[in-house]
């Protein structure tokens, strides 16, 4: 009878052959043999196969990799579920790598809260000097609260703050909840709200993995936020998925999506788009004017669209 492992390990890869190899030996160094790897090159236009079948050579058997046509993050993801065969799922980025100890310390919390869904742990963050910090989740705090507290405490005020890579996901989670794949970005949020309103959660205060920033990244990628847009609260709050006492925060989640679309495209230098947004996080709640920061910053919109306008004439 074939084993089941207990982890099984996801690496979706898109053009980041130069970081490829780091990410997969930091998992085949892991301690123990309870864990397997796939890596899915979801239609790569660098070298990307070439590194993986580099790979294959320095350590044969020891990961499985398949390669796809480009369908995004969260298809990607989802085909990872469904082909492998794990209890906990971990889906590492291709550009970060896990701390040497990562697994064994997951496996401790897994042994000490057996009734855990989801176990989420900190990370390192490296910036791209190369300065790092530590990014931490208050285990603590997190731990004694209920799963409506972790929910509003993700969706709203930021005090939860899981990220991929760093946790880790019973397979019991998708087989109420798979990735949107209509979304090129902010997929994990509906998984991870689901995860926290639904199942029980477990935190540790150590880092799992080091995630590396840098300035391409798909969550700073506009076209893809606006493509996303507001449909993302329909996700989240899906009905099926989320139960009907925490349907109450629908309201207040739709402020903050459109004020954060709202400073993704006023950094990226669209005024207008900001705008756009900022006046539908008022309508919904109109005491976001009271949010001087925001407040500020659409004011400069308005200045700036108007004098463009003068310009132009």
């Amino acid at each position: 009878m074939k084993h089941t492992p207990l982890f099984s390990i996801v690496i979706p890869a898109y053009n980041y052959a130069q970081t490829l190899a780091r990410a997969i030996e930091s998992v085949l160094t892991q301690s123990g043999s309870d864990f397997e790897l796939l890596v899915i090159n979801d239609g790569s236009s660098d070298n990307t196969q070439d590194v993986l079948q580099q790979l294959h050579n320095a350590y044969p058997s020891r990961f499985c990799s398949v390669n796809r046509t480009n369908f995004g993050a969260a298809a990607t993801r989802n085909y990872g579920v469904e082909h492998t065969s794990g209890d906990w799922l971990i889906f590492l980025d291709s550009d970060d790598e896990f701390e040497p100890n990562a697994l064994e310390i997951m496996r401790e919390a897994i042994k000490e809260n057996a009734d855990a869904r989801m176990i989420v742990g900190g990370h390192t963050s490296v910036a791209e000097d190369g300065s790092c910090r530590y990014r931490g989740i208050d285990a603590v705090h997190n731990s004694k609260a209920n799963a409506e507290a972790l929910f509003a405490g993700y969706l709203l005020n930021k005090s939860v703050t899981p990220s991929n890579g760093a946790t880790a996901m019973h397979r019991d989670i998708f087989k109420k909840i798979r990735y949107p794949e209509n979304f090129r970005n902010s997929e994990d949020i509906p998984v991870f709200a689901c995860s926290f309103a639904n199942f029980p959660c477990a935190f540790i205060e150590k880092p799992i993995n080091r995630v590396y920033k840098h300035d391409d990244s798909l969550r700073h990628n506009i076209a893809y936020a606006h493509a996303v847009g507001t449909s993302l609260i329909d996700v989240v709050f899906d009905p099926a998925v989320i139960p009907g006492r925490l349907q109450k925060y629908r309201k207040a989640y739709f402020s903050q999506r459109c004020l954060s679309l709202f400073r993704t495209h006023y950094l990226a230098g669209d005024s207008a788009s900001a705008l756009v947004y900022y006046r539908l996080a008022v309508k919904n709640h109109w005491t976001v004017i009271f949010n001087a920061s925001y407040a500020r910053k659409a004011l400069r919109c308005f200045f700036t669209r108007k004098n463009s306008g003068r310009d132009a004439m």
